[in-house]
């Protein structure tokens, strides 16, 4: 039922060979690479204006200039990551640029601080959009934490399905809410230009509780409103994925959504400033210019919807790029080795499921409140833009000699280092207290983990290398069958016992004398050429005398000793609680005890025995 339910989901299995034809042109790549990008505009004006209300409205006027700075460090980074993808057409963003060109640990840190952003966007996006939504309908506000979870599940069974199918589900929303939007920006400029800003007193209103605006409000207001940033790596992430050209469409689709990006941005905040919206309240600035300029009709249902959905999408964005990156580093022994595993479907599905779940639990921690969650937000992505466009002006010097014009490579690749760094410095300063601190423990702490995988992985290698002395041949060898009682399931591990042509050893812990006699007589019925060995209990532990039992055939190494254990598997998942305790209890202890060379000599294996419903 199981296995109906997700072939249903996520549809049947492909091949191998289908893998190059899962790739996507450049409108549907737009779709499922840029709608993270794209969707900032839905908050990164409102954040601004959210900072800025602290000195009040009269300072909203500055959103303007800081909205323009903030355009004019989108492109200086757009232009470096189009030199980034071109330079490494086969993706990994900046996890692998960094680690080619300042080694693993600043690696590791960009790899941490872009999977930390990843599961944030997913979290971030997924609220927002539904805070589109109870905009448009306020009595769905309380079930928003239900709901955006609900839409994470639907975006990660999307995902898991395939690239194709995702880009085709995805690429409708993402141009329905680029045509929204240019929409409200047209249509409010129009109607600005032809019927003028709203009537003095709104302005009066607006403007009347002007204070001294200090450098910190404007450079968290600047801070704030750099999350429009956010996913303009991805591209360069996921290069691969792109129809061949790959690294030509995919420095096309960066310039492209660039351009989309700083249009929509500028326009929103424009309007946003002429309009004199107020943030704050069950309505989202883009609502109020919504309402403002089309009224309470179909409009502005349709541009609250197209806003909703391309707020989904940014979360695609990630699903793309968190299981993507996280194969690299698998493959590089820094995290799980399932991680590279393509799965029926030729996409990362446990990287995919991974992030839906993380996501998922941020979402419920947080209350899915946008605002609580961007703090968080874009202090991990800078640190990433910062560690890879430095990689870059490093590359460009060492090639020097190979590449033509590397100077003016390098030179606007050092730009959008500088740049990025100096805006995390603000972003990580300003956001500190409310909430970047946690983003800026957690890399530390997950580069502190993907040395221990990669330290485990090395380990691994060097034990099972065949340039090592190799382990001795069998020796000795005994069979072990522990047995409580006798049943079918014990009579078919006693019998597979028999076939390991080993010294065969059937044993009973007695722990009840009047028990063990009448189990032995029950043997002694069915199989009389059998002998049952009889371990003396006097504390009533099975476990602890199995092992001294099983222990004292291990003499030498080459003396293995193999323990048969009869196993209940029952129809209903539930039904496991009720058998096999001591079973496992045994098995825990052989093979997680403190080790010794003798547990390199146990064996265990197991016959299972089916149970009917």
């Amino acid at each position: 039922m199981l296995e109906s339910l997700r072939r249903w989901l996520i549809g049947p299995p492909l091949p191998t060979e289908r893998l190059k034809h899962e790739r996507l042109g450049r409108t549907q790549a737009l779709a499922v690479l840029s709608s993270d990008a794209l969707s900032s505009v839905a908050y990164a004006t409102e954040e601004i204006l959210l900072v800025l209300a602290a000195a009040g409205t009269g300072a909203f006027h500055l959103s303007w200039p800081i909205s323009i700075s903030i355009s004019v460090l989108l492109i200086i980074v757009a232009s470096s990551y189009y030199q980034t993808v071109h330079a490494y057409p086969q993706g990994g963003g900046a996890y692998l640029v960094t680690k080619d060109n300042l080694g693993a640990v600043p690696s590791l840190v960009a790899g941490a601080a872009l999977l930390i952003d990843y599961v944030l966007t997913v979290a971030v996006s997924t609220s927002a959009g539904i805070a589109a939504i109870t905009s448009a309908f306020p009595v769905l506000y309380p079930w928003r934490v239900l709901l955006a979870v609900a839409i994470v599940a639907f975006i990660t069974t999307v995902n898991l399905r395939g690239v194709r199918e995702s880009g085709r589900i995805f690429a409708v929303p993402t141009y329905f809410f680029i045509a929204t939007m240019f929409l409200l920006i047209g249509m409010g400029l129009a109607r600005w230009f032809f019927f003028g800003s709203p009537s003095a007193g709104a302005m009066t209103t607006w403007g009347a509780q002007a204070k001294n605006v200090g450098i910190f409000l404007l450079l968290r207001a600047f801070a704030s409103g750099c999350t429009a940033l956010t996913g303009v790596e991805a591209i360069s992430d996921g290069v691969p994925i792109f129809k061949e050209p790959e690294a030509d469409n995919a420095g096309k689709t960066l310039l492209t959504m660039v351009t989309l990006l700083v249009s929509m941005f500028l326009g929103i905040t424009w309007l946003a400033n002429h309009y004199h919206v107020v943030p704050g309240g069950e309505r989202t600035v883009l609502a109020q210019l919504a309402l403002q300029i089309f009224g309470h009709n179909v409009l502005f249902f349709l541009v609250q919807a197209g806003t909703a959905l391309i707020l989904f999408l940014a979360a695609n964005t990630s699903f793309s790029d968190f299981p993507r990156l996280s194969m690299w580093m698998a493959i590089d022994r820094y995290m799980p080795r399932q991680m590279a595993n393509l799965g029926d479907r030729l996409v990362y599905s446990n990287g995919i499921i991974t992030l839906g779940t993380l996501a998922s639990l941020l979402i419920i921690a947080f209350g899915a409140s946008t605002h609580a969650l961007i703090p968080l937000y874009a202090v991990g992505v800078f640190i990433s833009f910062t560690l890879s466009q430095s990689s870059m002006v490093l590359r460009w010097y060492r090639k020097r000699g190979e590449v033509r014009g590397w100077y003016y490579r390098a030179f606007f690749n050092g730009l959008g280092a500088i740049a990025t760094g100096i805006v995390l410095l603000i972003i990580a300063s300003m956001k500190f207290i409310h909430g970047a601190w946690i983003v800026l423990l957690l890399i530390p702490i997950f580069v502190k983990l993907f040395l221990d995988i990669h330290a485990h992985y090395i380990s691994l290698a060097s034990q099972l290398s065949m340039k090592k002395e190799l382990p001795p041949p069998v020796r000795n060898h005994t069979v072990v069958l522990p047995v409580s009682g006798l049943h079918r399931g014990v009579v078919k591990a006693l019998h597979y016992a028999k076939e390991l042509k080993g010294d065969l050893h059937v044993v009973m812990v007695d722990i009840d004398r009047a028990s063990t006699e009448k189990q032995l007589e029950r043997w002694q019925k069915w199989f009389p050429d059998l002998q049952i060995e009889v371990i003396p209990s006097p504390y009533r532990s099975v476990v602890d005398p199995l092992v001294e039992y099983i222990d004292k055939f291990v003499k030498e190494e080459g003396d293995f000793v193999t323990i048969v254990m009869p196993e209940f598997v029952p129809a209903k998942w539930w039904h496991h609680l009720l058998h096999n305790e001591t079973a496992w209890a045994l098995k825990v202890r052989l093979l997680f005890t403190k080790p010794d060379w003798r547990k390199r000599y146990r064996i265990i294996t197991d016959v299972p025995f089916y149970l009917k419903k």
